[in-house]
């Protein structure tokens, strides 16, 4: 089984019971997320060793964020402490034609305080096979994507395999700064992944005929879109989310993966919505799984889609689905039936 470390911010999930908006709420439920720990705790508990790697505060609350961690089998022994604070957000669950609503919380956390010379890249990587990353990272602060670029040097350098999602966050920067770089960055990336606004917002690169508050998705566009980055940044491997949003409550959802000039679409799953904050990230803990394994392609992208459409089905962040769960769905059974 091979090794993946992933780079980013864990921040405190707060959420009002149900379906309550937040000015209803007196009580709030806790978790812990952020998109490198979703993807980890995915291939945890796909069976893979991972590493986490990111920045805390000496604070009770770090240690049940690492306690949280720690239950899904995360490597832990290598994030770094200091700083003040831990990031925070605040969820608030849609429902219907009433859209969810996510609040953050996050300036000033410890990682987005973070050094250059905190992390010893060559160290974290001398057993590794994989590193993952996303565009939220990058954005965490001015300073964050030279450490972001400091972690691809040395996983180049040493043969370590690189996925970014691109996850383009509005609150976080805008797209000129995204666009600058996330463009240098997509140069030592060896898979992409991204939803159907990433590649405008982090490349400047869009796909046509594509409506997403409507709902409407023109897949040929996105074989378009990935030859591009292909072309453009020396990546093997693209992979979009397809996500058709049909309202709050219901979802279709595939994905197309993209490589050696060929896309390979996944089957369309119509979800009922449990909570979809995280579906992304399950996406890429598939994907990379499937890699791992050296799926074929086609497997490949019906694997991480199967992973993601199960995951929107439950509570939090976290996919606690196993490989057999995954396996299930993707060969046919959705039926839902009860397992006795």
């Amino acid at each position: 089984m091979g090794k993946v470390v992933g780079f980013g911010e864990i921040m405190v999930r707060l959420q009002p019971p149900g379906y309550l908006k937040l000015l209803q709420a007196d009580t709030f439920q806790v978790s812990y997320a952020g998109a490198e720990a979703n993807v980890l705790v995915s291939l945890s508990r796909f069976g893979h060793k991972t590493d986490y790697i990111t920045k805390l505060p000496c604070s009770e609350m770090s240690e049940a964020v690492v306690g949280a961690l720690c239950r899904h089998r995360v490597g832990v022994d290598n994030i770094v402490y200091g700083g003040e604070r831990l990031g925070l957000y605040y969820l608030e669950r849609g429902a219907s034609q009433r859209p969810s609503k996510v609040i953050y919380d996050r300036k000033y956390s410890a990682i987005s305080e973070a050094k250059r010379d905190e992390f010893d890249w060559n160290y974290i990587f001398k057993d590794a096979d994989w590193f993952h990353f996303s565009g939220i990272t990058a954005a965490l602060s001015p300073s964050m994507p030279d450490i972001c670029e400091d972690a691809c040097k040395v996983a180049k350098a040493l043969g370590v395999k690189i996925s970014c999602d691109l996850n383009y966050r509005a609150t976080l920067w805008s797209r000129q700064d995204a666009t600058r770089a996330m463009s240098h960055l997509a140069r030592y990336v060896d898979v992409m992944i991204g939803n159907e606004e990433d590649a405008d917002n982090c490349l400047g690169i869009r796909p046509e005929n594509t409506d997403v508050t409507g709902g409407k998705l023109d897949y040929s566009a996105y074989e378009t879109v990935a030859r591009q980055i292909v072309e453009r940044f020396g990546t093997t491997s693209v992979a979009f989310t397809l996500r058709g949003s049909v309202s709050a409550s219901e979802n279709k959802w595939a994905a197309m993966l993209y490589q050696e000039g060929k896309a390979y679409y996944s089957k369309e799953y119509l979800i009922r919505l449990v909570d979809r904050v995280g579906g992304g990230d399950s996406f890429s803990g598939g994907l990379i799984y499937a890699m791992l394994e050296e799926y074929d392609p086609q497997q490949a992208v019906e694997f991480a889609v199967a992973a993601s459409c199960l995951k929107q089905t439950m509570e939090m962040d976290f996919n606690l689905a196993s490989v057999a769960d995954v396996r299930r769905l993707m060969d046919g059974d959705g039926s839902g039936r009860v397992q006795r």
